[in-house]
């Protein structure tokens, strides 16, 4: 009579067993004894022994397959048994799971199918709310720059909208008369939902996404009078958070890019002082505004919390501050974060800083070299490189370090792309580029995208070491500390130094132990002889 044998329990917390590699093919011969399979459990590889004798009639999970415990291995007989009877109860649940998919794949296209049926009167646009990077949900209206009734051109900027990264400015595919507003200055509405109506001047376009509305008004109509004071308050720090950013055109923008103008010393000549093609054509440097360094510390001063001695203040959240929360949460308690630190002597690479920036036009900082390091010692430990991804270990073919940049709402990390093939000068412009575009809510949403790793940095408030939270899908983050000068050995002499402080987060499901501290090691080479990074 045929024997069924089950997926075994190899270790105490073992859920599951992966089949590494099969032994026994259907058909073969199998004695008590016989190394039938090897299963990888939570732990390790371990050979799993036949404990019956008679012909291997049925494999229930192929090689590089993951199946329960308890659930059907293998199916051991006589040659030529029937055993369907065995093998039909194991496909059975398969069947089921898939008949509850079907059933319930029309629930959830019903409510697609009822919103695509809306009417939409002829020659209006229904503006939805876009989706301004991979990770975004929803969107904020930072500042509305069109009112209902006005009139609006392709290519005006419409709004500010406000992401889960950044603020972007969203301008208008359409010509027409805005005939309504879906999201009011301040407010938050899911992507894809009604952002906005364009339309000839007169349409009625009250029909048009008013189901969406009437759910919402009806969810809490007791508190809109106890909500109206706090969004009051709400509304102005919106427009003051979005005031301090430089309106701009793209166009414009790439302009003063390509040209190395500062877009902060630029007076706009359109509409609401916003810099258009013709004021970055006209330029002059006499032209710079007076208070040009204003918006970094304007910016600063708005996070400043008044003290009131007995009274509690509150802040009310804004976009990026609620999704910093949520994704570092997400990775502190998803991945299993280790700690590794190191202390390097520096003196080297402060003479050959000076050497660097004794040339003309040139003038990096310590942490432009770190970054340059830090990019060639990962292409000798590519495992540092990698993203976990649920059942496989992603192995990333580019280099793109992530840079940790503090702006008044929390924290943002502009990602350098191919950062290996960038040269120090290449680094050091696209890091201040991107800090300074960052403080002012300038950056893209795909500038802060497709880091492999990331660098946080501290050094320059005196912290001389610290540990970070893993940014997400990367696998490692190093922190970085200050130089210190101070009494160190040096071939058996006490001698005055300077040292830095590194620590390195990993991601242990994806970095060993062995693996970040080979990683840390090429890094130290390379910043204790700077030389090497010309090998």
């Amino acid at each position: 009579m045929a024997e069924v044998i089950t997926m075994p329990r190899l270790s105490d917390t073992m859920t599951e067993g992966k089949v590494a590699k099969w032994h026994k093919k259907i058909g073969d011969k199998v004695k008590e004894g016989d190394i039938l399979a090897e299963i990888e459990t939570d732990k390790a590889v371990q050979d799993f022994e036949s404990e019956v004798e008679g012909t291997l009639l049925y494999v229930g999970v192929e090689e590089g397959g993951a199946a329960a415990v308890d659930s059907v291995l293998a199916i051991i007989g006589n040659e030529g048994e029937d055993i369907s009877g065995l093998t039909g109860g194991a496909a059975a649940p398969a069947a089921t799971s898939e008949e509850k998919k079907s059933e319930e794949q029309p629930k959830t296209e019903a409510p697609a199918a009822e919103s695509a049926a809306a009417e939409v009167p002829a020659g209006v646009e229904v503006i939805t709310m876009p989706r301004l990077s991979d990770t975004m949900t929803e969107g904020k209206v930072a500042k509305w720059h069109k009112n209902v009734g006005d009139t609006v051109k392709e290519g005006d900027l419409l709004a500010e909208i406000e992401t889960d990264k950044a603020v972007q400015d969203f301008e208008s595919e359409f010509n027409g008369v805005l005939l309504k507003q879906g999201v009011e200055e301040g407010g938050a509405a899911p992507v894809d939902s009604v952002l906005a109506i364009i339309g000839p001047a007169g349409t009625d376009v009250s029909a048009v996404g008013a189901p969406k509305a009437a759910a919402q008004s009806s969810e809490k109509p007791a508190e809109q009078k106890a909500e109206a004071k706090t969004e009051e308050k709400a509304a102005p720090a919106a427009n003051s958070s979005s005031s301090d950013r430089v309106a701009i055109s793209p166009l414009a923008k790439k302009m003063a890019q390509d040209k190395g103008v500062d877009i902060n010393s630029v007076q706009g000549s359109g509409e609401n002082g916003r810099i258009v093609k013709k004021d970055i054509e006209n330029y002059q440097p006499s032209q710079a505004k007076p208070a040009a360094s204003a918006p970094a510390a304007s910016a600063a001063a708005q996070v400043a919390v008044n003290f009131v001695q007995g009274e509690d203040t509150e802040t009310q959240n804004s976009q990026v501050r609620n999704v910093i929360a949520k994704r570092l949460s997400e990775s502190k308690f998803s991945a299993p974060h280790y700690y590794l630190m190191v202390e390097i002597n520096m003196d080297k690479a402060i003479e050959a800083r000076k050497e660097i920036n004794s040339l003309p036009d040139t003038k990096i900082s310590f942490n432009d070299m770190i970054i340059k390091a830090t990019a060639i010692a990962l292409r000798k430990h590519p495992q540092v490189n990698s993203s976990w991804a649920g059942d496989k270990i992603i192995h990333r073919g580019n280099i793109n370090i992530g840079v940790a940049v503090a702006i008044p709402d929390g924290l943002v990390v502009p990602v350098l792309k191919n950062t290996d093939q960038m040269s120090y000068t290449q680094i050091s412009a696209s890091v201040k580029d991107m800090a300074s575009r960052a403080k002012n809510k300038g950056l893209k949403a795909n500038e802060m995208e497709g880091s492999t790793f990331s660098i946080s940095n501290l050094g320059m408030f005196g912290i001389e070491t610290f540990t970070s939270i893993i940014n997400q899908p990367n696998s490692a983050i190093l922190s970085v500390g200050a130089i210190i000068e101070k009494p160190i050995v040096k071939n058996g002499q006490i001698v005055v130094g300077n040292t830095m402080k590194l620590s390195l987060a990993c991601d242990h499901r994806v970095v060993d132990g062995a693996t970040g501290a080979e990683f840390l090691q090429t890094l130290r080479t390379y910043l204790e002889n700077p030389l090497t990074l010309l090998l």
